[in-house]
Parts: C-alpha cells; sequence; structure tokens
C-alpha cells in the first residue's frame, strides 16, 4: 500500500469513527428525547388526573387508577369473595401501582392472579422476605408482576410492576371468611377503604456529622401512609361494583343494605343476588344483612376434608332464658374519642351514643366519662355513683365536645382500665369505648388491655363510615367484651340498645367443648365468655374427625349443655384455609397475652401459612409473568395509588388547616412524586366486571423503535459503502 492510499485509508477509517459516534449519539437523543416526551405538564391533560413529579423539572406522570370489582359467594355461615383490581396506566410511562386497601381482618386470602390478555399467571404463597425478592427481581427485568403484603390482619397493599404506558392490568385477590351473626342477624362486612391511621411518634435522636457538628433530635414516624384525596378539591376515586350471591341455607327474612342502595333479586325463599345500585366511589364501608323468615338455625356443622385431613366448623347459640336474679350494679367508665378524625357526622354519633348510655344508668350504677384527642381529661377521676346530678354534669360535658387533634388512644384505656378495688365484687367493671378507630399502633393497645383488663371487660363502639375493624375485634376479644358499629346516626338507638341489652344480661360464662370420640384440637383453646344472642363458634382439626361435639357452659346460675354428632356434619368448602387463619389470630392473641413467647408465635404463624397457603404477616402471595415487556433502559416509576377521605370526614379536622392536600406523604423518593392535580371519579365508566380478561398486550415503543431502526439502518449501508471503497483502494 503506497503513502497516498495509506493517507486515504486513514482519513476514511477516521470519518467511519466519527459517523458511528454521531449515529449512536443521535440514537442516545433519540431515546431521551422520547423518554421525555412520555411526560407530561397540567397543561396536556383534558380530562382531572393525579400527576406525579419526575426528576425533570416541570414534567409529570400521571398516576394509575384502580377499579375494583367484588363478586362473595355465601354458603350458610362461610362466605367466598373474587376481588378483581383493574389498574390502568394513563401516563406515557412505564410505572409500578401500589394500592393500599382492607379486607376483612377474619379472612383468609389465598389467590393472586395476574390476568393479561388471554394469560393467567397464578401466584404462589411464599415467606415474606422472599415473595418480596422475587417480586423485585422481576421488576428489575421488566416483567409483569403482582406482590400482596398484609400490612395489619385488615390492611394489605397490592404492588403491580411494569405497567405499560396506557395499560390494563387485572389483578385479583380471593379470600374466604365466616359470616358475623347475633341475635338472629347474619351480617356481611366489605371494608372498601383505609382511613388515615394516627400514629404517635416515637422521638429518635439522630446526629448531622455536618458543618455544624451538632446533635439534632427528629421526631419519626412508621412506614408512610398511603395518600389521600382532599374531597373538597377532587372528586371521588376507585370505583366499585358489588355483587353478593346468597345462599343461606334456610327461608330468608329481610336482606338491606345498611349505607348502600341495592338492587334485590330473589332467586327461591333461601337465595338473592345482591348488587350495588350502579358503581360507587371507595369510601365507605359496605354492610349487608340478612335474618331468617322464621326461627334462625340454633347450631351448625360443616366438614372439609383437604389432603386426607379433616377440619370442621361450627357454632350453637345458646337459648335465652328467665333468671330470677336482679340486675347486677354495673360500674360503667365510657371513653370517647373527640380526635380530628370524627370530625364531621361521626362526632354527633359518638356523642349520641354515650348520651344514650348515661341515660341506661340507674343510681345503683357507677360510672365515668373520660374524652382524648391528643390531650386526655377524665371528668371524675373515679366512678361516681350514678345519681341526677352527676348524669347531669356527664350530659353537660359530653354535649360540649368538639373534634380535633391527633388520636391518642393508649393513655385513656390505660386509665380505663385502672381498677383500685379489683377484689370488689359489688360491681360489674365494664369500659364503653367510642372511636373510630383510626390508630397505626394497635399492638400497644392490645398489650395494655392484655396487662391491665384484671376482671374488666371491654366494649367496643366502633364509629363512622370505615371504622378500623381490626383494633375494635381484637381489642373486644382481649378485653372479653363485643365490637359494636355504628356507621349512621340512624343506628344509635338500635344498636346501644342492643349493646346495653347484652350488657345488662348475665353473660354466657364457663364455656368448655371437648370431641367425645375423636383427637381432635378444638380452635380456640379457651372459648371466650358469650353476651346474649351470640353463638358460639369453634372450629377443630383431626385426621378423621368423629364422635360428639359436646359444648357446656353457665347461663347465668343455670347449666346449659349441648351435644352435636359430627356424623351429621354437611360437607363445606375453604374450612381449612378458616381454621388456618383463626389458628393465626389465636397465636397472635396469646402472644399478646404473654402465653407463648414471640418466637414461639412466629414460628408457629409461619408453618401455619405456608401449610394452608394464606397471606399472613410472615407470608406474601407473589406472581410473575416472566415474558419481558418494559425495554432495558426505560425508568420504572412507583406511583402509589390515592384513597379517598372516608364518607362522612373533614379533611381540614384530620390534616389541618395548613397540610396542603398536594402534600401527601409518598415513599418513592427517587420518583419525588408529590401530588399537583386531583384523580376524578367517573360513575360513567364502572369498574371492569371479574369475568372480562381480554385486555391489552402491553404498550410498545414503536415511534422510538422505528426512529433507532431507521439509523441502524442508514449505518449498515454507510459500514457498506465504506467497506467497499476500501476494497477498491486496495
Amino acid at each position: 500500500m503506497n503513502a497516498i492510499t495509506l493517507h486515504r485509508s486513514l482519513n476514511y477509517k477516521k470519518t467511519l469513527y466519527k459517523l458511528v459516534i454521531t449515529m449512536i449519539a443521535t440514537c442516545m437523543t433519540a431515546q431521551a428525547a422520547f423518554a421525555s416526551a412520555r411526560l407530561v405538564t397540567p397543561n396536556d391533560m383534558t380530562a382531572g388526573s393525579l400527576l406525579l413529579k419526575s426528576s425533570e423539572a416541570g414534567k409529570y406522570i400521571a398516576a394509575p387508577a384502580v377499579a375494583s370489582d367484588y363478586t362473595v359467594t355465601i354458603s350458610g355461615p362461610t362466605g367466598r369473595t373474587v376481588v378483581t383490581q383493574q389498574f390502568y396506566n394513563p401516563s406515557e410511562s412505564w410505572v409500578e401501582g401500589v394500592y393500599v386497601f382492607p379486607l376483612p381482618d377474619n379472612s383468609a386470602v389465598d389467590t393472586l392472579k395476574i390476568v393479561s390478555g388471554t394469560r393467567v399467571i397464578v401466584g404462589e404463597v411464599k415467606e415474606k422476605q422472599e415473595a418480596k425478592a422475587i417480586y423485585e427481581e422481576a421488576k428489575d427485568k421488566g416483567e409483569a408482576a403482582a406482590l400482596l403484603e398484609q400490612d395489619r390482619p385488615n390492611m394489605f397493599t397490592n404492588s403491580v410492576a411494569n405497567i405499560g404506558p396506557h395499560e390494563k392490568i387485572l389483578v385479583q385477590i380471593e379470600y374466604q371468611q365466616t359470616i358475623a351473626q347475633s341475635s338472629g342477624t347474619y351480617d356481611l362486612r366489605l371494608p372498601l377503604v383505609v382511613a388515615p391511621r394516627y400514629n404517635p411518634a416515637p422521638i429518635v435522636q439522630t446526629v448531622d456529622f455536618g458543618a455544624s457538628k451538632n446533635g439534632l433530635a427528629t421526631t419519626q414516624n412508621e412506614a408512610p401512609q398511603p395518600p389521600v384525596l382532599n374531597p373538597s378539591e377532587s372528586a371521588p376515586v376507585n370505583p366499585v361494583s358489588i355483587t353478593v350471591n346468597l345462599d343461606a341455607g334456610f327461608a330468608l327474612g329481610e336482606v338491606k343494605s345498611a349505607y348502600h342502595k341495592v338492587d334485590i333479586v330473589e332467586k327461591g325463599a333461601n337465595a338473592r343476588v345482591v348488587t350495588l345500585s350502579g358503581v360507587v366511589p371507595a369510601d365507605k364501608d359496605f354492610d349487608l344483612t340478612w335474618t331468617a323468615a322464621g326461627t334462625a338455625p340454633q347450631a351448625g356443622l360443616f366438614k372439609e376434608t383437604v389432603n386426607g385431613h379433616d377440619y370442621m366448623l361450627g357454632f350453637v347459640t345458646p337459648p335465652v332464658l328467665a333468671t330470677n336474679n336482679a340486675a347486677h350494679p354495673r360500674e360503667i367508665t365510657f371513653v370517647i374519642d373527640n380526635s380530628g378524625s370524627m370530625e364531621g357526622a361521626s362526632m354527633p354519633q359518638a356523642k349520641d351514643s354515650l348520651l344514650y348510655g348515661l341515660a341506661q344508668l340507674t343510681p345503683a350504677d357507677r360510672f365515668n366519662v373520660i374524652r382524648f384527642d391528643d390531650t386526655m381529661d377524665n371528668l371524675f377521676g373515679s366512678a361516681v355513683q350514678a345519681d341526677a346530678q352527676h348524669i347531669a354534669q356527664a350530659k353537660a360535658f359530653v354535649s360540649g365536645l368538639n373534634a380535633s387533634g391527633g388520636t391518642e388512644m393508649l393513655a385513656p384505656m390505660k386509665a380505663a382500665l385502672i381498677d383500685s378495688t379489683p377484689n370488689d365484687k359489688t360491681y360489674l367493671r365494664q369500659i364503653v369505648f367510642i372511636t373510630d378507630g383510626a390508630i397505626g399502633n394497635e399492638q400497644e393497645l392490645f398489650d395494655a388491655i392484655a396487662k391491665g383488663r384484671g376482671r374488666t371487660r371491654v366494649f367496643m363502639v366502633g364509629i363512622g363510615s370505615a371504622p378500623n375493624s381490626y383494633l375494635m375485634t381484637r381489642a373486644a376479644e382481649l378485653g372479653r367484651g363485643t365490637f359494636t358499629q355504628i356507621g349512621e346516626g340512624t343506628q344509635v338507638t338500635s344498636k346501644m340498645k342492643d349493646l346495653f341489652g347484652k350488657i345488662g344480661n348475665p353473660v354466657i360464662t364457663d364455656i368448655h367443648a371437648q370431641i367425645f370420640g375423636s383427637t381432635a384440637k378444638i380452635t380456640p383453646e379457651q372459648l371466650p365468655d358469650l353476651y346474649r344472642g351470640e353463638p358460639v363458634m369453634l372450629m377443630a382439626d383431626s385426621g378423621s374427625l368423629s364422635g360428639v361435639l359436646k359444648i357446656t357452659g353457665m347461663i347465668g346460675d343455670q347449666p346449659w349443655e349441648v351435644k352435636l354428632p359430627l356424623v351429621d356434619a354437611a360437607q363445606g368448602k375453604g374450612i381449612s384455609k378458616l381454621w388456618a387463619r383463626r389458628k393465626i389470630a389465636e397465636l397472635e392473641v396469646a402472644s399478646t397475652l404473654g402465653q407463648i413467647t414471640q418466637a414461639d408465635a412466629d414460628k408457629s404463624v409461619l408453618k401455619t401459612a405456608l401449610d394452608h397457603q394464606i397471606v399472613s404477616s410472615l407470608t406474601s402471595l407473589v406472581a410473575v409473568d416472566h415474558s419481558p415487556k418494559r425495554p432495558p433502559g426505560y425508568v420504572l416509576t412507583r406511583a402509589d395509588v390515592p384513597l379517598n377521605l372516608p364518607s362522612g370526614w373533614v379533611w381540614e379536622a384530620v390534616f389541618g388547616n395548613d397540610v396542603p392536600a398536594q402534600n401527601v406523604p409518598h415513599t418513592d423518593q427517587k420518583a419525588e412524586a408529590e401530588f399537583l392535580q386531583l384523580a376524578k371519579f367517573d360513575p360513567a365508566k364502572p369498574p371492569a366486571p371479574a369475568t372480562q380478561v381480554n385486555l391489552p398486550q402491553g404498550a410498545t415503543d414503536a415511534e422510538l423503535m422505528a426512529i433507532i431502526g431507521f439509523i441502524l439502518a442508514m449505518l449498515a449501508v454507510t459500514l457498506q459503502f465504506f467497506a467497499r471503497r476500501k476494497a477498491v483502494l486496495a
């Protein structure tokens, strides 16, 4: 090769290198420009949207929306619910949708599915850390994945990774539950919204090793809560549709919904189909009750065999017997919550409930009143006689209460539990605790009740459209009392009358259950005392159930006994799951009472949950579609789905006047997500029903791919040209 040819060859190579670098830079610029184009500005939005701040100034990402469909099938004392959550990504970005939602605290969650197009991916129950690791790995790979975690027994988080631009993904969750019953009324409750929780903040000392080198004291809460919409600035979101297929197993009397309008279609004497009258926002619990046309069943026995192992569910309602005993005088401490979350409809309901309770006292009774927000007032200091003067003083005190401040529930509970005369059997000592339960430190309250209950019975009265049922039921169980919910002002008289009817009647005590002719283990091991109209509910498991179930107790001073031959047990579905859920709850209560160590409880909870494939505090459900969706190099932004403020709540009373609606806590620091514009609820667009499975196969980057493809094609032609020139020169 001569000098001229060599010089030309070197020039061609330099030119080729420059061209390659230029085209690569062009590709990168095109990708960056395309990624930027996926972001939006407020002016781009043609409808109300929730926008999340991105790392690029002035550009935002539209948050995903969720619509939910509930299909409930009730068979006698049990129900099976399929919840279909439709996640829709309205943005031009790839997002991870995170939705916090409630379920009944006694639900056994056992199924998670991702439905995408014609593909159905079924999840598996794994140990919590393992499930999280599987989900994170799939998320990083760009695969569609869903993770269902239990935050509390009645609060769950559903995370869905890699939702493409304008894509819809269906996630189905299934759970089994028992149907509550009392005084001949059966009750199905579907909690639909998680109320904001007040978390007392521990003081955590941190040290700043910056320029000042000063030690700084900071206050920190637990994990951030989901964002909540200000109803004065936005319409509700998260539409819900509900269908209940009710087969009571007996001739039905009245079937009614307490808080929603419903359509009811009769399907025979024993069955009804109940549907919501239209689509509603998820801002208050759905409550359906039914009674028998004649005498309600007084006993029931059901059995399920799983993998050669038998599980039993049984209930018996003891008769109400007339007694000659005079009414026992009571010492009642009324505790009323007047914190900010009680502002609006809840505060009048709470005050009316307490005033009704005061009116039921007799001069032979003793009482006290404690009110609390983030402060506390103990009206009399200790119990006083229920004479006219003290009652009038208490009524004036209650009537003057207003809602404001935080919810520091622990101190008033401890104060109410103080028993200065623990050996005095003259009075029945009781606490009537009236609250919406909107706190996040439930375990502290449980520990206080377990340690301080003594002879006291704790009766929880839940107020409002979305009370914390987990706190209410567990506190009542630990306090050996009951839980009553009042969702509307019209229910105050009937609900409080029923409660005081229970308090005023002799409890059914010393209840014992035993299965003769079998080695079956009964759950719970220690059956609680009961009040008028409440059934004895128990479960059992054995390799093979046989023999006779015998239940005994005392109704007042009269012995009571019933025998149920297990051979008569009817076949039931999902009983093994319900047994596992009840067993886990029993282990958690035993740990709170100090009957077993936390380590032993955790070990047994994990084994029970894995053996029966249900979600628990130590297990989660994870589902992964291993077909990659998100192209490499595209950022995945986490976006928490916003929640409605529960119906009847007042935003300013909960969050304060100085807190703007946009300043809502979030968990994604990298995305710096903040509220800017709020999502709207459109009742004209109902959520997809559970049977709908056809969805888009996922968004594609067609425009970007076309640009890059064109540039690469030009690069190939150029390389071929230079290769030919090089051959000629040679």
